[in-house]
């Protein structure tokens, strides 16, 4: 199959595609011995010689990760005001991977990163109704029918929110923080704080715990590790 000539620098780990682009105008980007310098030029992965400053690029490679992200740590590979992206912490990784959906800035928890796009694409759909499971530490103690609103779905701003599964864990009476089990399907921004606004609650801590079947178990805050090939395969199941 026939991809655009930057695609398959960018998939190989070379560089952004806008950044491809730039390498391939410059002169620096040979296929098959020619020099190509034409942004529309298609290329065959695995059978076209593709060559950058002379030297071969690999087919793709695709990469799984499953980090555990930091609070303070923003959801993209780099930010113009140089505060700490989630790129910095897998930067020993060759490819260029993407983040699947977003954590907030003060979000923490399990966080998937891959180079395969059309896994992402998939999991990320709402169609697919995958669970995200996370800890909510609120103010206070909220009233029990103010928590039966979320788990009938709540209106907010953008629509109304699915109906979500929330459990209690525990009630720190020092601290004055309720923590609560919440799951949902869905990917509104900022959903789980602006469900808790809603309902007069301040969620002072959130961190995902799961991600469909996946947990953080074994690694550590700020690490991560590659996912099984097993893993894999069960992810793209969740799409047929």
């Amino acid at each position: 199959m026939l991809e655009r000539l930057q695609k398959v620098m960018s998939q190989a780990g070379i560089a952004s595609r806008r950044e491809s682009e730039k390498i391939i105008q410059s002169g620096r980007v040979t296929v098959n011995g020619k020099v190509v310098t034409e942004l529309g030029t298609k290329v065959m992965p695995g059978n076209d010689k593709i060559m950058v400053d002379g030297k071969r690029i690999e087919g793709q490679k695709f990469v799984y990760i499953l980090l555990n992200k930091p609070k303070a740590v923003l959801t993209t590979l780099n930010d113009p005001q140089d505060r700490k992206t989630v790129a910095s912490l897998v930067s020993d990784i060759p490819q260029r991977i993407y983040p699947v959906g977003r954590l907030d800035y003060n979000t923490e928890g399990l966080l998937l990163l891959t180079n395969d796009g059309a896994l992402t694409h998939s999991l990320i759909h709402p169609s697919k109704k995958i669970n995200k499971t996370y800890i909510a530490k609120v103010s206070g103690e909220p009233l029990q029918e103010k928590i039966d609103l979320l788990r009938v779905g709540i209106e907010l701003e953008d629509g109304k929110t699915a109906p979500a599964i929330i459990d209690f864990v525990e009630y720190d009476r020092e601290k004055d923080l309720t923590s609560l089990r919440v799951t949902i399907h869905e990917g509104k921004n900022r959903q789980i704080r602006r469900m808790f606004e809603a309902i007069g609650s301040d969620v002072k801590q959130l961190k995902r715990i799961k991600f469909a079947f996946l947990t953080l178990d074994g690694v550590k805050r700020g690490g991560y590790r590659h996912l099984l090939a097993s893993e894999v395969e069960e992810l793209h199941n969740l799409n047929k």
